[in-house]
């Protein structure tokens, strides 16, 4: 999803502090296909390494005090946990860390991706027409995600408690099963041939949670969601509800800031779904 560049001097901050790390990490960036992200907080291109490798080359930068945590570490923890996912990950090549002025930067080198993400959106606007063989690995890679054990934690019991009765209206459901999860598939973030892209804020969450998600953004087209429902039989069943529930509130919420508002109508309907159960 393209994100315009940041005011000028964030920006040329970053692209010098980005061309340091093609150099730290000697790859040599590529003309075209920059991507800034939210508030010009990254900014990644395209990059070769020395022996002529395809490879993506993303800087995050943070305030040094903030430079830790779940989001920071999300895609070095992710290597560590799943490696490339039989080819269902980009695999992360090199980190190289830099602190300047009280800001702390990440660099990540990726395995590039060549195929283009399924949706410029997270929300679904158009209709897919998918194989049931894509369908079947991304099933498969979700459950090899879901059997890793991990610390992470992607959803909190405490926001459950207090968003699911507040947006949903029902009482948080139990969750009979916690899995590690992805937490943020929607449709710019997968790709066909399968990948699936941004690790960084993987965790533990309710089961059927990424299921969960992807169904929340393809709401606005009848036939994937169906689809999506299709291939996740967690949908709809008791194991699911707590995953589904928590989705609901969580993208509800983004539509009471504003966000997301052409889902509100699906949304709301999915709610009364949920309270019927």
């Amino acid at each position: 999803m393209y994100s315009p560049p940041p005011d000028p001097d964030t920006e040329q901050r970053m692209r010098s502090r980005h061309a340091r790390a093609a150099t730290a990490l000697a790859v040599q960036t590529e003309p075209g296909g920059e991507f800034w992200g939210w508030a010009g907080r990254t900014l990644g291109a395209p990059a070769r390494t020395a022996d002529g490798q395809q490879a993506w080359l993303r800087l995050v930068s943070s305030p040094e005090d903030k430079a830790s945590g779940k989001l920071w570490d999300g895609a070095l923890d992710a290597q560590h946990a799943f490696g490339d996912l039989d080819g269902r990950r980009p695999a992360l090549l090199a980190v190289h860390d830099a602190v300047d002025d009280g800001t702390a930067y990440r660099a990540e080198l990726s395995a590039r991706v060549d195929q283009p993400v399924l949706s410029d959106d997270p929300v679904l606007q158009r209709d897919l027409q998918l194989p049931d063989s894509w369908w079947q690995d991304l099933a498969g890679t979700l459950a090899k995600v879901a059997a890793v054990d991990t610390d992470r934690v992607a959803v909190r019991r405490q926001y459950m408690d207090r968003a699911i009765p507040e947006f949903v209206g029902i009482p948080a459901p139990a969750v009979t099963c916690w899995t590690a999860a992805h937490s943020d598939l929607h449709w710019a973030n997968v790709t066909a041939p399968l990948r699936i892209l941004d690790w960084e804020g993987w965790g533990r969450a309710p089961e059927g949670f990424d299921a969960a998600t992807l169904y929340a953004y393809s709401l606005l087209q009848e036939d994937v969601a169906a689809r999506v429902r299709d291939a996740f039989p967690v949908l709809g069943s008791p194991a699911g509800l707590a995953a589904e529930a928590t989705v609901c509130a969580q993208l509800l919420q983004t539509v009471a800031r504003g966000d997301n508002l052409t889902l509100e109508d699906r949304l709301r309907d999915w709610s009364e779904e949920l309270r019927r159960r």
